[in-house]
């Protein structure tokens, strides 16, 4: 061999050496990357996230879009007040229990028992207050009482005793069917008296416009205060804050959909005012979402869900958190069923059947919370369930058969799985997870 090809062959030896012996340089965690100002700025940290795998709310709100056009070139009804009013009304009973669906996701696990549960519930009001005439409020009580008790018990033997919550919900939801039945009687249905608490959950409209004007300024006020109190916490922690102008412009949008929304309430023709059940929804994920991301008790559910091994070392008591967790979603059942029945018109044997159960958990997983625990928001369950309910609200106005709606939700709840899943994947690639 010559001279130069012994040396060319050392140097590239050498070469290859020094590439295998020089580390690569540290990846930046883009966590901590700070954005800069400006339009730009905006637009390369949505980038930056996109690629991450953090898809937040955009798949639900272009879902949103895409069907409001779809329903309304197919009837143009979809969109009039009479019939977004609806959806405002309708949205309560499966948001108010997907709430509650979102917090046993945020553990891992899963509810099988939120239909039959809120059937049992919405007949102990029936049958104290109908039958026995007790007082509705005291009635009221009693059901939500009786809510807790029965995801208490079955977050019991999931969390003590060690029986999987499949298997306990599932065991649940057909146990308290036959309670339900058993409960209803022989007619099987209770009607809903003139005037009752119940009858007025979706029956009842604020007729006065200052209320939907007072509504959504109340909800701007608020959220704006949130971002600030938020932003001199973080700044105060010496953290990275939003910049006023971001928080103007998140108000600013926050504003104009809480207005439009009151204007259609209001303005429109056909329209009925304020709903109670709109308000009542409202308060209910608001106290959650408090509940969620500002309490101690909210840190330990996302913990535990995240990884319950690591949560008890760090000492969480975690059968506490589970137990609590599935009396939550047991009370919240309730609630949704209770405004069921105002819907139907009182309780019956079959509250909470047919397509409830799957309704209300595609709702919180379509709104974007996932189904491996650790990860959601509260919101998810209104987005979902506008979601799940405008889709209803569609097909019953082009008079299509509830075989069309099961597939329709199905399909849709495949997506929304099938986006969580990659968005999973593509955020462990990039070092997120």
């Amino acid at each position: 061999m010559s001279d130069l090809t012994k040396t060319t062959s050392s140097e590239a030896d050498g070469a290859d050496t020094a590439a295998v012996d020089t580390p690569p340089p540290p990846a930046v965690d883009p966590r901590l990357l700070v954005r800069e100002e400006g339009m730009a700025g905006y637009w390369n940290d949505f980038k930056r996230r996109i690629r991450g795998g953090e898809l937040g709310s955009l798949p639900v709100i272009i879902g949103l879009v895409l069907i409001a056009i779809i329903f309304q070139i197919a009837n143009s009804h979809f969109l009039s007040a009479d019939s977004l009013t609806n959806i405002s009304v309708y949205i309560a009973s499966t948001g108010i229990m997907a709430v509650g669906i979102v917090f046993v996701l945020l553990l891992g696990e899963i509810d099988l028992s939120v239909g039959s549960v809120a059937g049992v519930g919405a007949g102990v009001w029936g049958v104290l207050s109908v039958t026995h005439h007790l007082n509705d409020w005291v009635a009221l009580l009693c059901a939500l009482l009786a809510g807790l008790a029965m995801g208490a018990l079955h977050g019991f033997f999931f969390a003590k005793v060690g029986v999987p919550a499949f298997v306990v919900t599932l065991a649940g939801f057909l146990g308290w069917s036959g309670f339900q039945i058993l409960l209803m009687g022989d007619e099987g249905s209770l009607n809903v008296p003139s005037g009752s608490i119940v009858e007025d959950l979706t029956g009842y409209f604020f007729a006065d416009k200052a209320a939907a004007y007072g509504l959504a300024v109340v909800a701007v006020l608020a959220y704006a205060g949130s971002l600030l109190l938020e932003a001199k916490r973080r700044r105060a922690a010496n953290l990275t804050a939003r910049p006023v102008g971001e928080i103007v412009v998140r108000t600013v949008v926050v504003a104009v959909i809480a207005f439009v929304v009151a204007y259609v309430l209001n303005e429109m023709d056909g329209s009925r005012g304020l709903p109670l059940a709109l308000v009542v929804f409202l308060a209910i994920l608001v106290i959650a979402d408090f509940v969620a991301r500002r309490t101690t008790f909210g840190r330990q559910v996302f913990a535990v869900g995240g990884n319950a091994e690591a949560a008890r070392r760090a000492g969480i008591n975690v059968a506490k958190v589970r137990i609590i967790v599935f009396a939550l979603s047991g009370a919240l059942a309730v609630i949704g069923g209770l405004f069921t029945a105002s819907l139907q018109g009182g309780p019956t044997r079959d509250l909470g059947g047919g397509n409830t159960l799957m309704d209300v958990i595609a709702a919180a997983v379509i709104g974007g919370t996932s189904l491996f625990g650790g990860r959601g928001k509260v919101w998810s369950a209104l987005l979902g369930a506008l979601v799940i309910t405008s889709i209803e609200q569609g097909l019953n106005l082009l008079s299509m058969d509830s075989s069309i709606q099961y597939m329709i939700t199905g399909a849709v709840l495949l997506a929304a799985v099938v986006i969580d899943s990659v968005s999973r994947r593509t955020q462990k690639t990039a070092g997120r997870t």
